[in-house]
């Protein structure tokens, strides 16, 4: 298939038609990925924030799990700790 690439103000497009648009599933917002010698568009059929939510609640659970483990270490205590560590 060839289209023609058309002037949009200063810049230059592709018109891709309503038949495309709804094949492909086509809103909004295209992917774009350039390679050697090609330029490929790609449906976004993602949200870019995407599994940010879960991203973060298991960010949260190691982290407090972390904690946990931080309040393990600072528990322990050694020979130094216990006869030769004096507060001053």
């Amino acid at each position: 298939m060839t289209i023609d690439v058309i002037k949009i103000g200063n810049s230059k497009g592709i018109r891709l038609s309503k038949t495309i648009l709804q094949r492909y599933n086509i809103g909004e917002k295209l992917e774009i990925f350039l390679n050697e010698n090609e330029i490929v568009l790609k449906a976004n059929k993602r949200n870019p924030r995407e599994g940010w939510a879960e991203a973060f609640k298991q960010a949260s659970e190691e982290s407090e799990k972390e904690t946990d483990d931080l309040e393990d270490f600072r528990n322990l205590s050694n020979k130094f700790d216990e006869e030769e560590w004096e507060w001053k």
